[in-house]
């Protein structure tokens, strides 16, 4: 069987397996960001502490993850992701073992939250360098849109269905999901025929190595642009799981499944953003589509700052999630084709560091100014600032071009 163009790299077959198993994986994974985030507000009742677990949980990347992309260009990738995926795995049980048990406390949400994120941060690199390796520079742009597409349809699925579970049976569950979803992953890793590329042999130190990275990057104009941009909208715009529970209780006074539904809301945008961005029929994208999907998301981000109605926060979380995934997928694969193949997972891991690194910081901000003024002034000011930044981005382009 032969797929159509926009969905080209599932003609893969190891590429194909992998995807369908990661989607039933990031189908726990959103529904444990549900989960955990209800949690601390029930363990808490603090915005501060719930943006801290996320500056917290996210920390690794924005220390680490230019160091695991060199590590993942020195090692085979396959064994590299089984080792990734059994921790993550191990992670969602000893938390769903916690909550079922009734001991759990902040500390063990953090503590937790912190592995997880020492576990993603060699994790991410490793899989975007992987999935170039099953389906060849040809059919990136498909596996980059189709790997968008799934990350946000499971974000639709997830958080509706850890809605109705947290409600129906209770929170433990929603971890424990999570924690057996990882197991499919591990299999496939195991029994896939391809091995990937080998491993680049190492002619320098890592630290060398790294900076060889950040050098290609830092030479290379349209490289750094893309960069400059994923770091505003992430700062910006990918707060969530500090903004929306936030919003579904304490601005629309929602309960967990209403949480559920508007977190699916943002994804069916972002499914339908990833999607766009696959079926294109160029393989770069465009840097005036790039600009513009920066602009209409933090516009949506504003207007999420004025509103308190659940009939007009659907919307704008859906064309949050619509422009906010068309700009950041499109930007991911012009970096991935950009980068030479030697350089690939150093280059990839710029991106990672950027795209989570400034999560952690994005968090503790948004924590910050919604304990002290609410979210929807939150919303208010890092759209504000996100615009006049994209704004200092294309002015500096045009200059330099001209």
């Amino acid at each position: 069987m032969a797929f159509p163009h926009g969905l080209r790299a599932l003609n893969h077959r190891d590429y194909r397996r992998f995807y369908f198993s990661q989607f039933a994986a990031q189908i726990g994974s959103w529904m444990q960001n549900v989960a955990q985030a209800w949690l601390v507000l029930q363990l808490t009742d603090s915005p501060f502490k719930l943006g801290f677990l996320a500056t917290l949980q996210f920390s690794p990347v924005l220390l680490l993850s230019i160091v695991s992309g060199a590590v993942a260009d020195r090692l085979p990738k396959r064994p590299l992701l089984v080792a990734t995926q059994t921790t993550l795995a191990l992670q969602g049980l000893l938390l769903a073992l916690l909550v079922a048990t009734g001991h759990v406390q902040y500390w063990h949400v953090a503590v937790l939250g912190l592995a997880l994120g020492f576990a993603n941060v060699v994790d991410q690199p490793a899989r975007q360098s992987f999935v170039m390796e099953l389906v060849g520079r040809a059919d990136v742009s498909s596996a980059v849109a189709l790997n968008s597409a799934g990350f946000n349809l499971a974000r639709i699925v997830g958080p509706a269905v850890a809605g109705l579970v947290i409600g129906r049976v209770g929170i433990a569950w929603t971890f424990l999901v999570n924690g057996l979803g990882f197991l499919g992953v591990i299999v496939t890793l195991l029994r896939m025929q391809a091995r990937g590329l080998p491993p680049d042999t190492p002619r320098a130190s890592i630290f060398e190595e790294i900076m060889e990275g950040v050098r290609y990057a830092a030479n290379t104009p349209r490289l750094r642009l893309l960069i400059g941009l994923v770091l505003v909208v992430s700062l910006s715009v990918f707060n969530f799981s500090v903004y929306m529970p936030l919003l579904a209780r304490n601005v629309l006074g929602l309960d967990a499944e209403g949480f559920g539904f508007l977190m699916a809301s943002l994804g069916v945008g972002a499914v339908a953003g990833a999607l766009t961005v696959g079926a294109r029929a160029s393989r770069y994208p465009s840097l005036s589509s790039i600009f513009m999907s920066a602009i209409l998301a933090l516009s949506m981000l504003i207007g999420l700052g004025f509103t308190g109605r659940v009939g007009l926060a659907v919307p704008l979380l859906f064309f949050t999630g619509y422009w906010g995934i068309m700009m950041m997928a499109s930007c991911n694969t012009s970096i991935q084709l950009q980068a030479p193949d030697v350089l690939r997972g150093r280059v990839m891991s710029l991106y990672t560091w950027v795209s989570g690194g400034a999560f952690p910081i994005g968090a503790f901000i948004v924590g910050t100014i919604s304990q002290g003024w609410g979210v929807s002034v939150a919303f208010l000011w890092n759209g504000t600032i996100g615009l006049a930044a994209v704004g200092g981005l294309f002015l500096w382009w045009r200059l330099r071009r001209d």
